[in-house]
């Protein structure tokens, strides 16, 4: 079973809609039992950064978040979740989890793309420049589109860089470690590819838990 946490940062159901349509057993869980004895743990959310940060903090889901990543349970960020998984955030200029090193920056109105400024948020389907082989990415086309909807992006150090997006800038789309990984982009909002992206997390922790 996945875990999907709840902390009050929207777009739990639509994640849960998506692992549900693939068969896959899922949860929406603030209960740090759940979430511990879960196989994995889905870590979405779309808001500011610095309200997320207050909700997380003052509902200790902070520390349980930090124990799953100690316990090396697979866990998933999405969107916002992506984000504040983070150092700092240029949003709010708030201190967020620091769980891996790098920061959240904003996109500057005076970046370009094909002669006009580009819209900010960046809304809309784009392709992903992988950077290396991950178990996530198996099995799908390298010109798969993804949907993103974000004002802010990351920039995490360099070793963690899976995939990388255009849009005025080169900016990180997917990034992570064995065992922890976070997308800007929304897979549960992408299609095929992103519902093949959900498979493989699903596949990658259940393979965890049996070794």
């Amino acid at each position: 079973m996945l875990a999907i946490l709840d902390y009050k940062a929207g777009n739990q159901t639509s994640v849960l809609r998506a692992l549900r349509s693939l068969g896959i057993p899922a949860e929406i869980t603030a209960d740090p039992e759940v979430l511990f004895s879960a196989e994995g743990v889905i870590f979405p959310g779309v808001g500011a950064a610095g309200q997320a940060m207050h909700q997380l903090t003052s509902t200790g889901m902070d520390k349980v978040l930090r124990e799953i990543i100690a316990r090396r349970k697979p866990l998933l960020g999405i969107c916002l979740g992506c984000q504040i998984l983070l150092e700092r955030s240029e949003e709010n200029d708030v201190e967020t989890l620091g769980i891996l090193p790098g920061i959240c920056r904003r996109f500057s109105p005076e970046l370009m793309d094909g002669g006009q400024p580009v819209r900010i948020p960046h809304m809309g389907w784009n392709a992903l420049k992988l950077k290396r082989d991950d178990p996530l990415f198996a099995g799908i086309a390298p010109d798969a589109q993804y949907y993103f909807v974000h004002s802010f992006y990351t920039e995490p150090a360099e070793e963690l860089i899976i995939a990388t997006c255009e849009y005025g800038c080169e900016f990180t789309a997917a990034y992570g470690r064995p065992g922890l990984w976070a997308l800007q982009f929304h897979p549960e909002k992408s299609g095929r590819p992103g519902l093949q992206i959900l498979q493989n997390f699903y596949k990658i922790c259940q393979e965890a838990a049996h070794v």
